[in-house]
C-alpha cells in the first residue's frame, strides 16, 4: 500500500502545482484525503479476497476504486469534478499503480533462481 500512496501523493502534488494551489501540507491533505480512502478501500476489496494486490490486476482494482470512492467524497465534500478530471486521475492513477506492479512481475520473472 505504501507506493500506492506515494502515487496518489505525487498524483496530488502535480495537480495542485499545475493549478497554482500551491505544495504545502495542509493543501495536500485537503486533496488527498478522499483518494487515500479510496486507496484503502481498493486495498481492503483485495485483501477481503487473499491477494497479495501485487499483480497486474490487483493494481488495476485499486486504482478504479481509489478513483471512484475519491470522486465521490470528493462530490460530498464540495470539491467538484469535472469529466477531464476523472480521465486524468484514472489515468495517472491507473498506470502508476499498474507500472509498479508490471516491474514488479518483470523483475521476479528475470531474477536467477538460487
Amino acid at each position: 500500500m505504501g507506493i500506492d500512496l506515494v502515487v496518489v501523493v505525487v498524483f496530488v502534488a502535480i495537480g495542485r502545482n499545475v493549478h497554482d494551489h500551491g505544495i504545502n501540507a495542509a493543501g495536500i491533505a485537503s486533496t488527498a484525503w478522499p483518494f487515500s480512502v479510496g486507496l484503502a478501500a481498493g486495498w481492503l476489496s483485495i485483501a477481503r479476497t487473499g491477494r497479495t494486490g501485487t499483480s497486474i490486476t490487483d493494481g488495476a482494482i485499486i486504482a478504479v476504486t481509489t478513483v471512484a470512492v475519491g470522486m465521490a467524497l470528493r462530490v460530498v465534500s464540495g470539491q467538484g469534478i469535472a469529466a477531464a478530471f476523472v480521465i486524468v486521475a484514472l489515468c495517472f492513477l491507473g498506470g502508476a499503480m499498474i507500472a509498479w506492479r508490471g516491474a514488479l512481475r518483470w523483475r521476479r520473472s528475470v531474477r536467477p533462481s538460487r
